[in-house]
């Protein structure tokens, strides 16, 4: 309706619209969120994260209005009529821009669980939203560095114990455990240092997946591999909130996960490492030709 206008203006009018619906939401959001903090009842604050869940799946609803009302972007979405709503999933997408977040929140919104991404543990300070990923129970991760954990050998472990506490709530609410496990947003930079054997993707980093499968393996069944490409080129954040993506394909994928893959401690287990590591390839080997077709058909 409004796409008409200048690329700058809708820019602008998709960040105040943003802005206003993520104060809104958040502020409605907190009155769960802290009755859940100050209530420590397993059967309240289940309720409490399902209230949660509905306020952040109407925030994405509202997102996804603005983008109609102000976008022309062509939508190509196909396998999300398999998503379910009562499911446990691993979720695995290729990440190219910030702008697969919102685009995944788009199409995955109650169709399946909402989406949750393991944070850096300092990221539960950011004003506003910080309280409100924790009321939604996204984990919240300390990684320590190569360097410290040979100066703190007793730390070694650790962040995988904080993946099953933070796992442990997963268990009441069906979820959406996404994982970009390339690390990082694709750049041809980045793939030329990295000297990465696929076509469009960075190579894949097992152990976040190793960790869940580790910690909630009798949980999770299924996993959701999501491929997105933009056609005109992976586009910045502000490129999209001025309307100027002119199409967004995404394909989903739902893969049962082998069982000899599912609880077992990716850190000791060298045969375990190697099992994973090769499992994820052969998904992104499949995720990189995929790539390349749909990128050729546009």
């Amino acid at each position: 309706m409004l796409s008409f206008l200048p690329a700058p203006v809708i820019g602008v009018i998709n960040s105040i619209l943003l802005g206003l619906n993520t104060l809104f939401w958040c502020l409605l959001l907190y009155i769960p969120a802290i009755l859940k903090l100050i209530i420590p009842h397993t059967g309240f604050r289940v309720l409490c994260t399902k209230a949660i869940i509905w306020i952040a799946e109407a925030w994405v609803a509202c997102n996804t209005g603005w983008m109609k009302l102000t976008q022309r972007t062509k939508w190509t979405v196909h396998g999300d009529e398999k998503l379910k709503r009562e499911s446990w999933y691993l979720v695995l997408s290729n990440h190219q821009s910030w702008v697969d977040i919102f685009a995944m929140q788009r199409v995955f919104n109650r169709r399946a669980p909402f989406l949750k991404f393991f944070l850096k543990q300092q990221l539960i300070w950011v004003p506003v939203i910080g309280l409100a990923w924790w009321g939604l129970d996204f984990p919240f991760m300390k990684r320590y560095t190569r360097e410290y954990l040979i100066k703190h050998p007793e730390k070694r472990g650790e962040d995988l114990k904080a993946t099953r506490k933070a796992c442990e709530r997963f268990r009441y609410t069906p979820v959406s455990v996404m994982n970009f496990v390339e690390g990082t947003r694709f750049t041809q930079a980045k793939h030329d240092k990295q000297k990465s054997k696929y076509t469009h993707l960075l190579t894949p980093k097992a152990g976040g997946v190793a960790f869940v499968l580790d910690a909630m393996g009798d949980a999770i069944e299924t996993l959701v591999d999501v491929t997105i490409a933009y056609p005109g080129g992976a586009p910045t954040f502000w490129d999209f909130m001025c309307g100027r993506v002119r199409e967004v394909k995404m394909e989903i994928d739902t893969v049962d996960i082998p069982e000899h893959l599912k609880g077992r401690d990716y850190a000791t287990d060298a045969e375990h490492r190697k099992n994973v590591k090769n499992w994820l390839a052969e998904q992104w080997r499949a995720k990189d030709e995929r790539l390349s077709r749909m990128l050729e058909e546009s």
